[in-house]
């Protein structure tokens, strides 16, 4: 279709003839929440195909932010990006916490371990990462620093699902990992999220907190929030879990396309693979240098636009131009210059495996014709 909108992504979606007998099972049962039996098989089918211990769900992927937070009594400062989506500095703010922002790395877009040491001061009790698009932060580095100073590491890890380091799970770097399973990610399950610890006692200590502090009937542990998964999405969830593999083998085709159509064109970089890495291509970032583009990159969003193609300026503006944070010190663009850059200069282009060969050389098409 000519007029056909291509929208940056598209939700992953179980068939409903499938989704069907699990609705019919739970209306049967009539428990629709509060660790109900698909909540618990979502629980050990994820852990499963994370590769992780133990993992909670939750309603949405901000709230496993806010509890990790509480679940390791964080307080004072803490080190984290500018670069990335609100609610990893929202969470902490919620939890009274001063965010101190550092600079990314140019290739990556991730937290600079080498501008971290220097933000730490005798309040910082914890560094906050951002997996970001999925590719793996620098978690021996992060880690190696943490211990010197007594420092926890809680990862949003919220691009990086089934991402892995050399048959790893990057999940099982840091004290804990958040996970986001919102309807735009690779896999979802409409709104929802989960927190990755390693112990027993953490995770019943983080089940505690989804679900009001509640220990037994009358008994009441700590002041806990409603943060816990439904049936319905967790039956969702566990259909989606069938198809993921296919959903990230269709987008590596797609982003194999771009990185051919793209090769040619000069002042229009992306990402390629890392060595040793499983990606999950959740994203797929350009990066326009408006000298050697012959465009910037507001122009080449807006001639997107007026094509019917809806990239995404992710993320674009900083968190620490936002209103409610650019008063830190930590907020100045002076202190970072690099992800000042990254962001005046980004484009994610469309990414879901409903894409069409059609669509993506029609996105290649505009990018290519600068005029």
């Amino acid at each position: 279709m000519e007029n056909k909108v291509i929208t940056v992504t598209a939700p992953l979606l179980p068939s409903l003839d499938d989704f069907l007998p699990y609705l019919q099972d739970i209306w049967q049962r009539k428990w629709l929440t509060n660790n109900g039996y698909y909540h618990q098989k979502l629980e050990k089918a994820l852990c499963e195909y994370l590769k992780v211990p133990y993992i909670s769900l939750f309603t949405n992927g901000t709230l496993p932010l806010i509890c990790a937070l509480q679940a390791l009594r964080i307080t004072g400062e803490v080190i984290t990006t500018p670069y990335s989506f609100v609610a990893t500095t929202h969470a902490l703010w919620w939890n009274g916490i001063k965010p101190v922002f550092v600079d990314i790395d140019p290739i990556t877009c991730n937290i600079d371990p080498d501008k971290i040491e220097a933000a730490i001061t005798p309040k910082t009790t914890a560094i906050m990462p951002v997996h970001v698009y999925g590719r793996p932060c620098e978690t021996e580095r992060i880690q190696a620093i943490a211990d010197k100073y007594g420092l926890k590491v809680i990862y949003d890890a919220a691009h990086a699902f089934g991402v892995e380091v050399n048959g790893n799970s990057i999940l099982s770097a840091g004290d804990m990992s958040t996970l986001s399973f919102h309807a735009t990610k690779v896999y979802n399950t409409v709104e929802g999220g989960a927190l990755v610890c390693h112990d027993e006692n953490t995770k019943k200590r983080i089940d505690y907190l989804k679900n009001f502090g509640f220990a037994g009937e009358t008994t009441i542990v700590a002041p806990g929030i409603n943060g816990k998964m439904d049936e319905i999405r967790s039956a969702y969830g566990l259909l989606n879990l069938q198809q993921v593999d296919a959903a990230i083998a269709a987008r590596r085709e797609i982003a194999l396309k771009y990185r051919e159509g793209l090769k040619e064109i000069g002042g229009i970089r992306f990402m390629d693979d890392m060595s040793g890495v499983r990606h999950n291509y959740s994203y797929f970032p350009v990066f326009v240098d408006a000298e050697d583009y012959g465009m910037t990159r507001d122009e080449l969003y807006f001639k997107m636009k007026e094509q019917n193609i809806l990239g995404r300026r992710y993320f674009y503006p900083l968190i620490s131009e936002f209103s409610t944070y650019r008063g830190l010190e930590s907020a100045s663009p002076y202190n970072l210059p690099i992800a000042t850059q990254m962001a005046d200069s980004v484009i994610c282009l469309p990414m879901y495996c409903g894409l069409t060969p059609q669509d993506t050389d029609k996105i290649l098409n505009c990018i290519f014709q600068q005029g």
